[in-house]
């Protein structure tokens, strides 16, 4: 079984909520799928996704069981499909704002496949992808949006390359095979949490 630990960070308020490529209190469950970036200080992306298993049911280990290559098919008709996928987001965040951890920010995650960000392909090799525990059918919670704006200004802050005005929608840098983060994700919300201007 995969190991899952707690990442910590206690003391004062000026240690950085990101160090060595994890993040200050997330849970960690370890995927195997990641591998080195051609440019390991190339970290200018931020990709947001939605992702629920089955599609529109929340909470369980469906998720977490995707990500580390454990997902049974044979548990909902669904999985058969994708059980052999090799996938995974460095970040998810839960209905409830619980963020569990993949892989280290600095490893390239296989969270966006075909993709392509202002002319540039291969967007993993760029990007930090988080998953919002949710459908492109229902709105998402208070608690969600919380929590990604709080991570978010944690990535801002930790990776010079980032900025607000590089965050996108994993249908925006896949149009046509994505949708996700899908229509009821609140854009102008989560940039008004940043102080960014909305557009």
């Amino acid at each position: 079984m995969i190991e899952q630990t707690q990442v910590r960070r206690k003391g004062s308020a000026r240690r950085p909520a990101i160090a060595g490529g994890w993040l200050a209190g997330a849970r960690v469950c370890p995927s195997p799928n990641h591998d080195a970036r051609p440019d390991a200080d190339d970290i200018s992306l931020l990709v947001i996704h939605n992702i629920s298993l089955p599609p529109g049911r929340f909470g369980g280990p469906y998720i977490d069981q995707l990500f580390t290559n454990r997902l049974d098919p044979d548990a909902h008709p669904y999985f058969a499909g994708i059980h052999a996928l090799r996938v995974s987001s460095h970040l998810l965040i839960a209905r409830d704002g619980r963020v569990t951890q993949y892989v280290p920010f600095g490893a390239r995650a296989w969270h966006a496949g075909v993709s392509r960000y202002e002319g540039r392909e291969r967007c993993n090799d760029f990007s930090i992808g988080i998953e919002l525990e949710g459908s492109d059918e229902r709105p998402f919670t208070a608690r969600q949006y919380a929590k990604l704006a709080t991570v978010t200004k944690a990535l801002l802050g930790a990776y010079p390359r980032l900025s607000a005005a590089r965050i996108a929608g994993h249908s925006d840098i896949a149009p046509g095979r994505k949708t996700d983060p899908g229509p009821h994700f609140d854009w102008a919300r989560y940039r008004a949490a940043l102080g960014a201007p909305a557009h």
